[in-house]
Order: C-alpha cells, then sequence, then structure tokens
C-alpha cells in the first residue's frame, strides 16, 4: 500500500528531532519491506539563518537537520558533526578571518565547502541540498524553502543591524530588538521543490521549530503563504511551546519582538485558524497546557494535549502519529 505524502515544515533543533519521529512514524505505519516507509516525507526547511562566512555560504538549519537524519549530529551540542575537530576555525582566528564566536568544525567544513563551490558554479540550492543528503540514507527530502539568499536581520534600538546569528549565538538574543527583517525578501520566490511539496501534500505540518524565524520567515517568502492557502491538506502545528516556557533556544525573545505571549494558546493564535483565514486545521498542546484547548477550539483550532517531550526517537514518533491522526491520516 502506498503511504501519504506529508509534507513538514520548521528548522533547527527542533526541525530535525519532529522529523526523526515523523519518519519513524511513516516507517511502522507504512512500511516498504527494507526498512523503509512506502510514504513520502518531505521537509521545507528555513533559510533565512544562512549566510556568508569566512567565504563560505552556511546553512544551518538545512545542516542541523540534515546531520541529525543521518544520525551523524552532535546531540550534545545541538549542531554540527559527531567527533568534530576545530583546527581549521583556531587557524581563522589566528588569522582574524570570520567569527571568533561562531565555531565551524572540520567535519562540518567540508560540507560548507562543497556547497559554496556548486553554489558559485551556478547550482540551484535545491540541487546542492540533493547532492549533500544524498551521502546518508536520511529517509526524507530536505528542500530549502527558497533558492534566493534571503537572510534574517535584526534592528536594535539605536537603529543598527546585525545579522541574527550575531544576536542569537554572540549576544544570545540579550539585545533589545526593534523588528526583524529579511535581507532579499522582495526578490525572492518560493523554491520549486517547496510548492510542489505544499501542492501535492496529503497532510502539512509546522514542526515544534522557531515560529518567528524559522516558521514565519518561510511564511514571509512571497507566494508562500497564497500556496499553503491554496493546498488542499489540512495544516497541523506542534507547539514549540510548553507550560509557558520554550523547550529550547530563545523563542521566547523573538516572541516578544513581535508582541506574542510565550504560551501554546498564543502561538495557535499567531498562527490563526484556517476557516477564519489563518492557517491551522489543528494544533497540539502538552498536557500541561491543556486548559487551553477549550479557548482554541471556540477560536475554531481543533486542539489535542499530549506529551510533547521529545527527548528520544520513540517519544518523538508518538507525537508524528498524533499529528498524523489530527490530520486524517490513519
Amino acid at each position: 500500500m502506498t503511504g501519504p505524502a506529508i509534507t513538514v515544515l520548521g528548522g533547527g533543533v527542533g526541525g530535525g528531532r519532529f522529523l526523526i519521529g515523523m519518519r519513524a512514524a511513516l516507517r511502522a505505519a507504512y512500511p516498504d519491506g527494507a526498512g523503509g516507509s512506502t510514504a513520502r516525507l518531505r521537509a521545507v526547511v528555513n533559510t533565512g539563518d544562512d549566510m556568508w562566512l569566512a567565504g563560505l555560504r552556511i546553512t544551518p538549519d538545512l545542516d542541523s537537520i540534515m546531520y541529525a537524519l543521518a544520525g551523524v549530529n552532535d546531540a550534545e551540542r545541538g549542531w554540527g558533526r559527531q567527533g568534530e575537530t576545530e583546527r581549521v576555525s583556531a587557524e581563522l582566528q589566528a588569522w582574524g578571518v570570520g567569527w571568533p564566536w561562531f565555531t565551524l568544525g572540520d567535519l562540518d567544513l567540508g560540507a560548507h565547502i562543497s556547497r559554496s563551490a556548486w553554489l558559485r558554479e551556478g547550482v540551484p540550492l535545491s540541487e546542492v541540498v540533493r547532492r549533500l543528503t544524498a551521502r546518508w540514507p536520511i529517509g526524507a527530502e530536505l528542500i530549502p524553502a527558497t533558492d534566493d539568499e534571503v537572510e534574517t536581520h535584526v534592528v536594535l534600538d539605536d537603529g543598527s543591524e546585525l545579522h541574527f546569528q550575531e544576536w542569537w549565538t554572540r549576544h544570545r538574543a540579550r539585545l533589545h530588538v526593534q523588528r526583524f527583517v529579511q535581507r532579499g525578501l522582495d526578490t525572492a520566490v518560493p523554491s520549486p521543490g517547496a510548492l510542489a511539496a505544499l501542492a501535492e501534500a496529503d497532510l502539512i505540518v509546522f514542526a515544534p521549530s522557531n515560529p518567528v524565524v524559522s516558521i514565519g520567515t518561510t511564511l514571509a517568502l512571497p507566494g508562500m503563504r497564497a500556496a499553503l492557502d491554496a493546498a488542499s491538506a489540512p495544516i497541523v502545528g506542534v507547539s514549540p511551546i510548553i507550560g509557558g516556557a520554550v523547550v529550547r533556544g530563545m523563542a521566547d525573545e523573538c516572541l516578544t519582538v513581535i508582541g506574542v505571549a510565550t504560551s501554546a494558546a498564543a502561538v495557535a493564535r499567531h498562527y490563526g485558524a484556517r476557516r477564519s483565514g489563518g492557517l491551522l486545521d489543528g494544533w497540539l498542546v502538552d498536557e500541561t497546557d491543556a486548559a487551553d484547548a477549550v479557548g482554541l477550539e471556540a477560536d475554531g483550532i481543533p486542539t489535542r494535549a499530549i506529551p510533547l517531550w521529545m527527548r528520544d526517537e520513540a517519544l518523538s514518533a508518538v507525537i508524528a502519529r498524533e499529528a498524523l491522526a489530527l490530520g486524517g491520516i490513519a
């Protein structure tokens, strides 16, 4: 039996962990007899964190998810490869090249150098990602949200501007931000693969990723929201907020910038009910936020409360199965 087509939007650690769970859930429900699945799993991944550094194109979310699905990620740090060394970064720092607070591992540099070489040859980012991910049997198709260069920056109170990565990694999101801006957004378009993944999906899922700079940047691409509105598939989201706190990272700081409270209900209302012109046909919250379900249901967002901590593949798979069920996938 051929399985469904599932498209996940997300980025970062939360996106990677959720995709590991969804891959496991689909393999169990729709086995192909060879350890894989007859279902089609595609991930439209945020590219707003991307940047040029030391002459190399860095794609943090795409790489983190690729490494996680390949099983070669550094799970403790949450980024980079297992068993990394940093000899090249030490040399770059000695020469005063790059950002000393943004370390690139030697294994990781292999991906960055390959990517940059192909991009300079004129290869689109989507094809570059296909070439990189072909190295491992990751069980999913990773698709950049756009092949164009769209980079998220932050505007500080004094009007100065930093790349998002500098604010996030160097300053740990402590500098007060007026607003986020996406440089290059006006002339960008969604990648062809992203549009196809939305149009052909039987279910679209918002992973528990940063609603502002992962999901939000993807949604801001001209044409992306229209593609979601036109999609025949239901759209289900998984809350990145549990009990009024972020699961990982500093998404609360990002939510504050756009005036959204750090709560599962507030993020759901930020996305909005699809029947009322928003995006969601369903929303998963943690059991600690079960009381929010009544109000969200009244707002037109069917909500289910389950344990949402993705501590391992098995727990992530349970969440994925609940997302499938909420979206009408048996």
